[in-house]
């Protein structure tokens, strides 16, 4: 079981990992915005896996961490898919659109947050 909201951000990440997401990018968002602690963000090539990246994460949030999904966003779209946990908020992008969105330029104040191994 997990213990908070960053150990669920890092397994995101990782099963976005394991799903071949690239750019995959965790800011911590605790000193600057009140609505969630953790932005998940990465990126997919097309829209189908956007979306098996999405199907990927619910998944697992629901039936692994017992982690309710309390809305998403753009799924059917697959351009832009937001996957609201509460605590933690993943962006899913195309790469035209992350590239013209730039959360991570918009929240440059933000910690980023090491989970790989490396």
């Amino acid at each position: 079981m997990l213990k908070d909201s960053r150990q669920l951000a890092i397994a995101l990440a990782r099963l976005a990992d394991k799903k071949k997401a690239e750019g995959i990018v965790i800011l911590n968002l605790k000193k600057l915005l009140f609505l969630t602690d953790y932005f998940v963000i990465l990126s997919g090539k097309h829209k189908k896996q956007n979306q098996a990246i999405a199907d990927e994460l619910m998944l697992k949030a629901k039936h692994s961490f017992r982690v309710k999904l309390l809305g998403n966003e753009g799924y059917a779209e697959g351009s832009w898919i937001v996957l609201d946990f509460g605590d933690v908020v993943v962006h899913i992008f195309h790469e035209a659109l992350r590239k013209f969105y730039d959360l991570e330029f918009i929240w440059g104040e933000a910690t980023r947050v090491r989970w790989d191994n490396s």
